[in-house]
């Protein structure tokens, strides 16, 4: 018997050994952007947190098909209290290392999440400490009752303590500065694929990890990334065969790869608003012909800019379908939104040339606007005609645009008087929007991204009670006012919600997100 154990398992392995060369699915795609960084909470980006997800995995994450929460590196969790939450670890996962996934790594994943230079603290807001209980289970402690815990978990990666302390990267890179720590341009999870190389700016290699402990639906053995940046060389790769997919085709291109018999496109609707920001803070804008004050502190002004731009003309001439004009800064799938609160202030230029001169800047003024030009949908194109239309009421906007590497950096150093943003949300809750982008800024996760620095007395009231309401439909109240404040006081000019589509090959099967995110367990090569 032992003989005959011993032959099977050396034809087991055998087989083993030869089935992934025999079914060995290569995926090559692409989009406009690049990553900044591989340190996981340095830069909360959604292309570059999908891409970190084929490599480091989380506790919990939405299933691509229904975007319920489900378990991943957590088995289990239950409420010991309304302030503390029991995670238990799934057991006998390994990090690419070898090592075993401890609590030890999870409580520190969520602790680094929480230090001063990590982007993702909307995602730890709530939590006032994490503690280990044993080897399998741990506690996150609340500050208050926070009913969307479990969705702020799905972005919450979790690395190797070990590998981090080693590794002299136990800070999360600074965004905003140039140093570098290892984590920002290497690569340990647990997860599904491990980054063989990364090259920024040309292509990121992935391999599958033959030790995951998970179950994959999909067949690709390597995923190479290539960001290229010129919508016309992203077609003519797919066109060509040079990639299988391409994540952001061009809204122009869309009718002729509809039409090819080889391709396919297939649409959605994202979770992401297009929306542009304002500084609210300063003085004095800098590089303004308005000399001793700042003409966007004034309601009125930014009002005015806002019906001065013609979203139907862009969602018609340069999104071609692809921008669903809005009223507010969420999408419609977004706990909070309704249809009364989306309704956008109509576009008038004599509306804004009025509203203009009764701010006292009847002939306009000069501003500085800042744009990517690689992150979302004709973006470039999108600030250049915003520019023509608020020239029509005298507002010169001096347009620059960089790629989005540099881009978000520059922001959040509030290096820009009026910006353009996509957000995206990931919890599917708008208190995510909210305490990003219109809570003052302050501790956590407030005002992460609020590189405007608005700030409201009664909107900071409304997000730190919605941070703790856990009556459903009272919550559903405050969200929906929280929302309407921002749009009565124009914190921000909304644009439009994205609609995506993704082009690929016949021959490719993948499963279309809202999150614009390609779950790579889910994708057949055949």
């Amino acid at each position: 018997m032992k003989l005959n154990h011993s032959l099977l398992s050396v034809a087991a392995a055998a087989a083993l050994l030869f089935t992934p060369s025999l079914q060995a699915k290569p995926f090559k795609w692409a989009s406009q952007g690049e990553i900044a960084t591989w340190d996981i909470h340095s830069q909360n980006n959604a292309l570059q947190n999908g891409l970190h997800a084929n490599v480091y995995e989380s506790l919990v994450y939405y299933n691509s098909k229904t975007f319920d929460v489900e378990p991943v590196l957590a088995t289990a969790w239950k409420e010991i209290s309304p302030t503390q939450v029991r995670f238990t670890l799934r057991q006998g996962v390994k990090f690419h290392d070898g090592s075993s996934l401890t609590t030890d790594d999870a409580v520190y994943s969520i602790q680094r999440a929480m230090a001063k230079t990590s982007n993702f603290t909307p995602y730890v807001q709530g939590i006032s400490k994490v503690v280990k209980v044993d080897a399998q289970n741990f506690d996150v402690m609340l500050s208050s009752p926070n009913p969307v815990l479990l969705r702020q978990m799905t972005e919450l990666r979790i690395m190797s303590k070990a590998w981090a302390e080693k590794n002299k990267s136990v800070e999360p890179k600074d965004i905003k500065g140039t140093d570098e720590n290892f984590a920002h341009r290497n690569a340990m999870g647990t997860g599904p694929y491990t980054l063989d190389s990364w090259q920024p700016d040309v292509k990121m290699v992935f391999k599958r990890n033959p030790n995951w402990w998970g179950k994959m639906d999909g067949n690709v053995t390597e995923i190479v990334y290539t960001p290229i940046k010129s919508a016309a060389t992203r077609i003519a790769a797919l066109l060509s065969g040079e990639v299988d997919m391409v994540l952001d085709p061009s809204p122009q291109d869309l009718g002729r790869l509809r039409a090819s018999p080889d391709l396919k496109v297939i649409d959605g609707l994202e979770n992401r608003t297009i929306f542009l920001g304002m500084d609210q803070f300063r003085e004095e804008l800098p590089g303004s012909n308005i000399k001793g004050k700042n003409p966007l502190k004034d309601v009125r002004v930014r009002k005015a800019l806002y019906q001065a731009i013609d979203a139907e003309t862009i969602s018609r001439n340069i999104m071609r379908g692809l921008g669903k004009p809005t009223g507010t800064i969420v999408a419609p799938q977004v706990a909070g939104y309704t249809e009364a609160v989306g309704k956008r202030f109509p576009y008038s230029v004599d509306a804004s040339k009025k509203l203009l001169a009764e701010a006292g800047y009847p002939d306009g003024f000069e501003v500085d606007f800042a744009c990517p030009n690689n992150r979302y949908i004709n973006d470039e194109a999108i600030c250049q005609a915003v520019t023509a239309m608020w020239a029509r009421v005298g507002v010169k906007a001096k347009l620059r645009t960089l790629p989005l590497v540099n881009y978000f950096p520059m922001i959040q150093r509030h290096e820009a008087s009026i910006y353009m943003l996509g957000w995206g949300v990931p919890t599917f809750d708008s208190l995510y929007s909210l305490q990003s982008l219109v809570r003052t800024v302050g501790q956590g996760g407030d005002g992460n991204y609020n590189v405007g620095r608005y700030s409201n007395q009664r909107m900071d009231y409304l997000v730190d009670r919605i941070k703790a309401e856990t009556d459903a439909p009272v919550r559903a109240r405050m969200l929906t006012e929280a929302l309407q404040l921002s749009n009565d006081t124009v914190s921000h000019i909304p644009l439009h919600d994205q609609v995506i589509p993704w082009a690929m090959k016949k021959n490719v099967e993948l499963v279309h997100r809202a999150d614009n995110r390609v779950d790579m367990r889910t994708v057949k090569v055949n």
